[in-house]
């Protein structure tokens, strides 16, 4: 997840493309896990709008640090009542 974060910091403006295997393997690592299952049935939401602002601001994430906060939230909770 941190190889991640950096390569999409490191790549602004092309990090959808520079980042795809990576974000695959994240992908594929946590479908299995059950907190990650039950946060992407009670995240939908907040995470769908991320990926959103992502595809618009493809050359300024920074954009959607308002758009992460709200999935974060969201995905604490339902840590926080596992």
């Amino acid at each position: 997840m941190e190889q991640y974060g950096r390569c999409v910091a490191a790549s602004p403006a092309s990090w959808q493309r520079d980042c795809h295997g990576l974000r695959l393997s994240i992908s594929r690592c946590a479908a299995a896990h059950p907190i990650v299952q039950q946060i992407r049935r009670d995240c939908a939401g907040p995470f769908a709008a991320f990926e959103q602002c992502l595809k618009e601001n493809e050359a300024a994430v920074t954009n959607c640090s308002d758009h992460v906060n709200a999935f974060l939230l969201c995905a604490d909770r339902v840590k926080g009542s596992a």
